[in-house]
């Protein structure tokens, strides 16, 4: 599974959570330098000291309350297990002759540094002040990266979106926004068997702690969900009941607003879900197209010097592409609902053609300008973007019963 670090959650840590943190992992760096090892997957060694960074990372990712001790340790048997995938991926990576250079590595972590409007620097920065080494992101990364070309050059071309798929799709999205829908995301930790589960679920309530206490779902979901919708955060979308089994269904029928459910036990495994939002046939739908614009250096005066030279959307490019301190995302056909009770505020406040006032966010200083709105319509995405989610479920599905298979097939031995 292709998990990438969510940097809006590294930026915005509090000081106490990550002390905190640092003090129940850390250990000498004398001690460190002669640890064993803790796992050996197919010959390859996972040591003590790679969990550590790693379990690091994990808290880092997180935030939320300071954990407890138990807490601690459930991160980090999460820890061991994210790495054993990551040797997996990589040694079929060497399997296949599939390469990751340091430029790929160095090129990704930009992407997701810019995505959150900072820079690379800032990013590694931040990890050290963490008491996290750089280089256990990097790792990760390069699993990332190697895995994802493996899927995409092994199955990438076989999987084929009819026009008979996408029509049924549609008419099944139609009939939907007819009846109450739910705006939901998801962490799903696969047990199939009895034991797992017990393993799994003070992980799962760990989590749903973690959650109620202020850490960002969308983090938690791309760390530790083992669903095809990890890679983007556990994002279901709008939902209707029908979509669910009878537990997350019955979950959903016992909240009174938008929230975090309690661990849900299913037949292979256990689902978190947090309830966004819900909305009635009677509800009209707006869609909105944004761009956010925001500056690397957060200076206010270097952001309302750029905004002078930005007339409308239009100009919006140009101006970016020649300011490398200008950052700037389109996001078209965003159901402004979506956006949270604030963000849906600022936007629909905003005229077409305008950018709303200047806000913080990750790290630095954006405003969002709406190019578009489109009011009264169905939320019924348009046949691309059913297409593109349909492909990205199947290689997602793909994707993770291909790791099960290697897990199930290699030697792992843990010693601890």
């Amino acid at each position: 599974m292709v998990r990438s670090l969510a940097l809006a959650s590294i930026m915005a840590l509090s000081a106490v959570g990550v002390a905190h943190g640092q003090t129940a992992l850390s250990t000498p760096p004398s001690a460190e330098q002669i640890e064993g090892i803790i796992a050996v997957v197919n010959d390859d060694p996972i040591s003590f000291t790679d969990v550590r960074q790693r379990a690091r990372l994990l808290l880092l990712s997180l935030g939320g309350q300071q954990p407890s001790q138990e807490q601690i340790q459930q991160i980090t048997t999460q820890a061991l297990e994210q790495l054993i995938d990551e040797k997996l991926q990589l040694q079929e990576a060497a399997e296949y002759e599939v390469e990751v250079s340091d430029d790929d590595i160095a090129a990704s972590i930009n992407r997701l540094a810019q995505q959150s409007g900072i820079t690379r620097d800032i990013l590694m920065q931040s990890l050290i002040q963490s008491g996290v080494n750089p280089t256990s992101l990097e790792e990760q990364t390069r699993a990332d990266i190697a895995w994802r070309r493996i899927m995409g050059g092994l199955y990438g071309s076989r999987i084929r979106i009819s026009d008979n798929q996408i029509n049924e799709q549609l008419k099944r999205l139609e009939a939907d926004a007819q009846k109450e829908q739910y705006l939901v995301s998801e962490i799903f930790i696969y047990a199939p068997l009895a034991e797992d589960k017990a393993e799994a679920l003070p992980a799962a309530r760990s989590i749903v702690d973690q959650l109620r206490a202020g850490a960002q779902f969308q983090i938690a979901a791309q760390r530790f969900s083992m669903a095809p919708t990890a890679a983007t955060g556990g994002d279901m979308g709008w939902i209707v009941e029908e979509d669910f089994d009878d537990e997350r269904k019955l979950a959903l029928q016992s909240m009174d607003g938008p929230g975090i459910t309690d661990p849900i036990e299913v037949e292979d495994g256990i689902y978190i879900i947090n309830l966004r939002a819900k909305r009635d046939p009677s509800q009209s739908s707006t869609l909105v197209d944004v761009t956010r614009v925001s500056v690397n250096d957060a200076s206010e005066e270097n952001l309302k010097a750029a905004l002078e030279q930005i007339g409308d959307c239009s100009e919006i490019e140009t101006v970016a592409d020649a300011d490398d301190n200008l950052r700037a995302i389109a996001l078209e056909d965003l159901n402004v609902e979506d956006l949270g009770p604030e963000g849906k505020s600022m936007v629909m406040d905003t005229e077409v053609g305008q950018h709303t006032d200047i806000f913080a966010q990750s790290g630095t200083l954006a405003v969002m300008f709406v190019c578009d709105r489109k009011s009264d319509v169905a939320a019924v995405p348009n046949r691309d973007q059913v297409e593109d989610r349909l492909y990205s479920e199947q290689l997602g599905m793909i994707s993770e019963r291909s790791l099960r298979n290697l897990r199930r097939e290699a030697t792992i031995i843990r010693r601890q």
